[in-house]
């Protein structure tokens, strides 16, 4: 999670899709020229929107999102237990789900679909790190799903739409 931040954060800063670096180019030294800045971007970024849109998940229908509320409402209490038990690996985290009645129908884009796997690895210092820990995600219909992690300090359990190329989890990385 915190690696994804790191990432969310760092494509933000290196101004993909600025032509140039030039501050006369912008306006400024202190920015874009104001009709380059769109209403929603941070720091008067230009092309955030267009930049990050890959972040942005689908819309949920009615239907769906009802249905991945009550999907979510049956993991949380096996992700609590397991947690309280200290179990976060992604091994134990999936036979749980497994006997909890969940199980693997195809590819993580189909519903019905569990997808249990380690946490993404980070960068620490001067290596990568993968921490402790697992990320789910259950494809509960074409248009929602719910996304939930277990680590030693926390867990959470969410409900979202899709993310256009990467299925229930937010990208990685984009553009």
């Amino acid at each position: 999670m915190a690696g994804a931040l790191f990432l969310g954060t760092a494509l933000a800063l290196t101004a993909c899709g600025q032509q140039g670096t030039d501050p006369a180019a912008t306006g400024s030294a202190a920015g874009p020229a104001p009709g380059n800045v769109e209403p929603d971007s941070h720091d008067g970024a230009p092309h955030h929107g267009e930049n990050n849109g890959f972040k942005v998940p689908k819309e949920m229908s009615r239907g769906g999102e009802a249905a991945a509320r009550k999907e979510a409402a049956r993991i949380e209490p096996v992700l609590k237990r397991l947690w309280k038990a200290k179990i976060w690996d992604p091994k134990r985290v999936r036979a749980a789900l497994v006997a909890s009645g969940y199980r693997n129908v195809g590819s993580e884009q189909k519903p019905g679909t569990l997808t249990v796997q380690t946490m993404d690895s980070r960068f620490e210092t001067d290596h990568y790190v993968t921490p402790e820990g697992t990320l789910i995600a259950f494809r509960v219909s074409r248009d929602a799903c719910v996304t939930a992690f277990t680590q030693p300090t926390n867990y959470q359990v969410a409900v979202n739409g899709p993310y256009m190329e990467t299925g229930c989890f937010e990208p990685k990385g984009g553009h």
